[in-house]
């Protein structure tokens, strides 16, 4: 009987660690209780100098202290164990997290765009002094807080960050409009401010909604390509072919696997387990971590294309 000879390696991978997070929980903590202090002196600072410029940051900021807040108890919840009900963890908390923060900064970006409207039509005279220190406050503390947890990989650091860095080109906005102020008496700049940093807000809330939803509709994982997946797979020795493939994202950053593998008939159960190793090396490399592969033989009652076409998974089962 003739064998199909696979010269397998040995590839040591520790798959228990694929989905735990390491996300900055002491951080989040100390940026929560910062950003409410930006929160008091910008409404103090608002509500005394009559800037709408400044309330519309301060309005960004409680958006913040929301935000925060939601990604520190997601960050808690997704340190939980998997359960029999919760197979995953709870990784996705912070996923839906991240997504409410968002469609949240849209909204306010609405609000702070219809009372820009209102002060076009009935300016009001703004205080710069207030605008100085208030927003020189907001500028520092989340300059300080955006960079330094600019570099972290999770997606719920990257919304708060994005809402910390908007904070920060907002304040800046702030001061400019109140040097406008003093040297020229220009009221109308604190509302046309006030749409910049609107726009600003929405259009960096929607990218993270586009980013949450492609996680939570289970879509192919941004910087993944299929036909790169499926030409991997394929290129092992003893591999015919590959189908029923999905790839998704648990949480950002960690990507998983399901598909069916055609086996050569020639491949006997401990060559099998080579490959298997190999295929499981190769997506390693391609950025996805967990992988649940299913092996077949030439015989296999399913359809061929890579990406199953049906809803029901019907197959045709012999007996």
């Amino acid at each position: 009987m003739s064998h199909y000879h696979i010269h397998g390696h040995d590839h040591d991978h520790d798959h228990g660690d694929v989905f735990h997070s390491h996300a900055p929980i002491g951080k989040m903590k100390l940026a929560f209780f910062l950003t409410l202090i930006i929160l008091v002196v910008e409404l103090v600072g608002g509500f005394i100098s009559h800037s709408l410029a400044l309330l519309s940051d301060a309005g960004h900021v409680l958006t913040d202290i929301a935000a925060i807040g939601l990604s520190w108890f997601a960050m808690h919840q997704s340190q939980k164990p998997a359960s029999e009900k919760f197979t995953y963890g709870y990784h996705r908390s912070g996923i839906l997290a991240a997504f409410i923060n968002a469609m949240t900064l849209i909204v306010v970006a609405v609000v702070i765009l219809f009372e820009a409207i209102d002060r076009f039509r009935n300016p009001q005279p703004v205080g710069s002094t207030w605008m100085f220190i208030s927003a020189s406050v907001g500028l520092c503390m989340n300059l300080y807080l955006g960079l330094g947890l600019s570099k972290e990989d999770n997606i719920n650091v990257k919304s708060a960050v994005l809402h910390m860095i908007g904070d920060a080109v907002a304040s800046a906005g702030v001061i400019l409009g109140g040097i406008i102020i003093l040297f020229t008496g220009w009221y109308s700049i604190d509302p046309i401010l006030s749409v910049l940093i609107g726009f600003l807000i929405a259009f960096g809330a929607w990218k993270i909604v586009k980013q949450t939803v492609g996680i939570l509709m289970e879509g192919t994982p941004r910087g993944i390509s299929l036909e790169e997946v499926i030409e991997k797979i394929c290129s092992v020795k003893g591999v015919l072919n590959v189908h029923d493939l999905h790839v998704w994202s648990i949480t950002s950053g960690k990507n998983a696997l399901s598909c069916h593998v055609v086996l050569s008939n020639l491949v006997n159960f401990q060559e099998s387990q080579f490959i298997l190793r190999e295929i499981e090396h190769k997506l390693q490399h391609q950025g996805i971590g967990h992988a649940t592969i299913q092996l077949e033989n030439e015989e296999h009652p399913h359809d061929e294309s890579a990406i199953c076409s049906t809803n029901d998974h019907e197959h045709d089962h012999h007996h």
